[in-house]
Formats: structure tokens, C-alpha cells, sequence
């Protein structure tokens, strides 16, 4: 695989650049002047997954947007941010790069292919582009609420789209994914080349989009429990059943396809992870402690900062006294993880808390989402210092308990999906989970926030500025649907 990713760079980092250089305005999707019809299909899924996955895990989007709002990081060299002062630089680049190039590389693909719908594999590919923008249309849906879908990428023939209802959005990606289920055919070829993810495999393509579907499902449980239980008793069987499994996109130690956050040519002092995560972590004695986080500079220990501390706090000390990020979290080959199986564990887990029929009792897929978590790090980072005895004594200290089911699979669950922000982001608003027993886990901004919408967590980001001006009508509409343009606005399935 890694001579196929080196083998494509170049053609990439063309891609996106074109892409770049030639919009001048980058927040009108509709625009396309680069019209990179000229790109293969297997270019064009490269540059979806990798501009997809370099958002996400971008210091700019998932440092200071998501690591903060999942409050495993708290900000150094800038404090408002986790204050939840919004970036709108940030914002803008995490919405225009997903539709404009990760969405429309995708659109295209499928457009080009159903013009040669003789070529070789142009089935499989084709399922395989519409299984990752529905991967990429349910974090825009969870990110802003009601989003451009229907009508994205029809051209110059609309230029001002509307914005779809999300609740609807997710009942079209449940539906455009069991569709692709249908289709999928490992008897036939798909991509021999470009995709970084799963190199083709038709089998494991078809298994992460049985486990979107779990992941889907899952979040609409508190909303709509009816459509939920059937998606996840139909779906969790044929869904990622091992770290095997796991879909990652790996970056190599070459620029430029290196994670996208990494201290491989400078030492990043951004962030320290927050004491919400530490002080958890060793009240349990978590084996990924280490691995989450470094000792402090200057008393070689692991220690948080208090989330939300302004830099003008007086007990705020010097970044020295506090924990950075773990060495393998700023790794230049770190993988952008999409979806692993510890993910799937504690979906079935929750699912069968919730009474669905998933196979095994909550317990026990509780105990195989922390087993799956642990050793994910443990294989990663080869840490020979964790071993099965640690796995089933760390088990035995967070017991699963039936009556806090949410509490107990949610913090589990928050700490299996660190450095995954927008996914843990989610997770937190949507379960709206304690410590086990129930004494919080999260708190407020230190320093207070300095959003008047906003006391202790956004549940959504505001729309992009220049949709108030360019998209105006379809703007203000989407606006009163969800409630107000307010990173306080709760979204369609926070119930609870």
C-alpha cells in the first residue's frame, strides 16, 4: 500500500492544489472552475479521503475546534478557542474542503464512471465513492445541523442551494448505504490503485458500511429508538469485527504525506491535554495514559491543565508544568482513523443497553470495546508494558453497571475515541455522560465562555459567514429550521 500512496502523492497534491489556487471563492461550492474532469477515479478517491482526513485531524479544525469541544485538549498559544471563540477562518476551511474537493472529487468520480459504465470495476467504485460521501455528509450533518445535500454540486443551475433537514439527510445516507451493501460485488475488480483506506477491498468496504450504518443509527437512538434498533439488529452481524478491520487512512514520513499534525520538523506546544482527561485516567489507572500524553517538561510527570484557562489566568503556570500530547499522537505516521472496531463494541454495547438484540449482553461488548481500544494503542505504539493481565485488571476497575449504562459506556467510549474530536465532540452532546455514579466529568470554561449561547459545551458550529451574504435566502431558512444560527443550538436527535 505505501507504494501506491507514494505512487499517487504527486498527482494529489496536484489535485487539491489546483482545486485551491483556482477558487477564488472558496465558500461557494457550486463553483467549479478547476473542473477536474480530466482526473482518474482512483485520483480523485485519493484526494477525497486525504483532504477529508487532513481536516480532520488538522491542528486548525480538530486542535482547536474538536479536541476542545471533546475537552481532551485546552489551548497554549491561543486561549480563546477553548473558550469557544470560533475561528472563522477555520470554520470556512473545514466546510469549503469537504465539499468542495473531498464531496465533489467523489461527485465526479461517479459522474465519469456512469459515462463509461462498461470499464472494469466501475460498479464497485462506485459504491465505494458514495459509501465515503455519506461518511463525509454525516460529520458536515452532525457538525452544522442542516447542510447543502440535495441540491449540492448541480452546477451553474443553482448556485444557491438549499439546506436539507438533517433528520431527513440521515434517513437518505441509512438508505444510500444498505444500497450500496446491495450492490458491493467482491467476485469483481474496484480500485487497484488509490485507495488508501482499504486498497480495494470490496469485503471491508462492505463492513464499514454496515458499521455507518451502526454509527448512523446509534445517534438518532434518543430521537427515533424505533428506526435505530431495526438499522443495528440488521446491521451489526456484518459490521467491523476486529482491529483488523479498522478503516485508517495511513500517513508515511514524507512530506507531503505526513499526518497532518505532527512534530516531526518542529516541536508543537499548541496544546496540553486537559485534567479532565488526565485526572480521569489515573483515578482508573489507564494503561493509554502514556500513550495519550507525555510527561510535563518539567517535573516529568503527566499533568492537565485546568480546561478553558485564559492566558491571563493567575493560576495558570507555564506551559512547562503542564502535559503535551502523547509523542505518538504528533507522529508523521499516525493514521487518520475513519471508523474502528472499539467504535462498533460500544454502539452494540449502548444498543444492547438500550434492549436491541445485538448477539451479547451490554456487558460484553463493553468489555470487547475496551479490550479492542487497549490494544489498538498497545499494537501501535508496540508497548510490550501492556499486557492481557493489564487488559482484564484495568476491566475489573470500570465495571460495566446496567443501571449507568450511559455514563459507564460513554466515558469508556470518550476515551476509546481520543484523538477522533468531532467523533468524541459528538458522542459527548448527544449522550450527555457523567463520571460512572454520576459526578461530572466535564466542566465549564475555567476562564468562562465567551460565547453568551454557549455555558458548557457547543452543540454545533454557526454557519460560514459568507452563506449570510452569497446564500442568503437558503441561509436565514436553515437558520429558523434548526432553532437560530447558534453553536448553542442543540441538534435534531439531542434529546437527552
Amino acid at each position: 500500500m505505501t507504494k501506491k500512496i507514494l505512487k499517487y502523492s504527486s498527482i494529489l497534491f496536484l489535485l487539491v492544489s489546483l482545486v485551491v489556487t483556482s477558487c477564488k471563492k472558496l465558500d461557494d461550492m457550486n463553483r467549479d472552475p478547476t473542473k477536474p474532469t480530466t482526473a482518474a477515479p482512483a485520483n480523485l478517491l485519493t484526494g477525497a479521503q486525504k483532504s477529508t482526513m487532513d481536516m480532520l485531524y488538522s491542528g486548525l479544525q480538530n486542535g482547536f475546534i474538536a479536541m476542545n469541544y471533546a475537552q481532551y485538549w485546552t489551548g497554549n498559544s491561543r486561549t480563546n478557542d477553548s473558550q469557544f471563540n470560533l475561528d472563522e477562518g477555520n470554520n470556512a476551511a473545514f466546510w469549503n474542503t469537504l465539499y468542495r474537493i473531498s464531496l465533489h472529487n467523489l461527485d465526479d468520480l461517479v459522474k465519469q464512471n456512469n459515462a463509461n459504465p462498461g470499464l472494469p470495476g466501475v460498479v464497485n467504485q462506485n459504491a465505494i465513492a458514495k459509501i465515503t460521501s455519506a461518511w463525509i455528509y454525516q460529520i458536515l450533518a452532525d457538525t452544522y445541523g442542516n447542510i447543502p445535500y440535495s441540491q449540492s454540486f448541480q452546477g451553474s443551475s443553482n448556485i444557491t442551494p438549499q439546506y436539507d433537514d438533517a433528520q431527513t439527510i440521515y434517513n437518505s445516507l441509512l438508505d444510500t448505504l444498505q444500497a450500496q451493501i446491495n450492490i458491493l460485488d467482491s467476485s469483481q475488480v474496484s480500485f487497484e490503485t488509490g485507495d488508501i483506506i482499504y486498497n480495494g477491498d470490496v469485503i471491508k468496504w462492505k463492513k464499514l458500511a454496515n458499521s455507518l450504518m451502526l454509527r448512523l443509527a446509534i445517534r438518532m437512538a434518543d430521537a427515533n429508538p424505533t428506526k435505530a434498533k431495526q438499522v443495528i439488529e440488521a446491521h451489526y452481524k456484518d459490521a467491523l469485527s476486529n482491529n483488523q478491520d479498522n478503516a485508517q487512512f495511513q500517513y508515511l514520513d514524507a512530506a507531503p504525506n505526513k499526518f497532518p499534525y505532527n512534530e516531526s520538523e518542529r516541536a508543537i506546544i499548541d496544546f496540553s491535554v486537559t485534567s479532565t482527561l488526565v485526572d480521569y485516567m489515573k483515578s482508573v489507572n489507564d494503561p493509554r495514559l502514556g500513550i495519550y500524553a507525555r510527561p510535563s517538561k518539567d517535573d516529568d510527570t503527566i499533568k492537565g491543565l485546568t480546561y478553558g484557562s485564559a492566558a491571563s489566568d493567575p493560576d495558570r503556570l507555564s506551559e512547562g508544568h503542564y502535559s503535551f500530547p502523547g509523542t505518538q499522537i504528533y507522529k508523521s505516521t499516525m493514521p487518520g482513523i475513519l471508523m474502528a472496531y472499539s467504535e462498533v463494541e460500544f454502539i452494540l454495547a449502548e444498543a444492547a443497553a438500550r434492549g436491541m438484540s445485538v448477539g451479547d449482553d451490554a456487558a460484553t461488548h463493553y468489555a470487547k470495546g475496551i479490550t479492542a481500544s487497549i490494544n489498538y494503542w498497545r499494537t501501535l505504539t508496540n508497548n510490550t508494558d501492556i499486557t492481557d493481565a493489564t487488559i482484564e485488571a484495568y476491566i475489573a476497575k470500570v465495571p460495566y453497571v446496567a443501571g449507568d449504562w450511559r455514563n459507564v459506556i460513554g466515558t469508556q467510549k470518550w476515551l476509546a475515541l481520543y484523538p477522533q474530536g468531532f467523533q468524541a465532540w459528538f458522542e459527548r452532546t448527544r449522550l450527555h455522560f457523567s463520571k460512572p455514579g454520576g459526578q461530572s466529568l466535564f466542566i465549564a470554561p475555567k476562564s468562562g465562555s465567551l460565547d453568551p449561547s454557549v455555558t458548557m459545551v457547543p452543540y454545533r458550529l454557526t454557519y460560514l459567514q459568507s452563506e449570510q451574504t452569497q446564500n442568503k435566502a437558503s441561509y436565514e431558512k436553515a437558520a429558523s429550521a434548526i432553532g437560530g444560527d447558534k453553536k448553542g443550538t442543540k441538534l435534531w436527535y439531542n434529546k437527552y
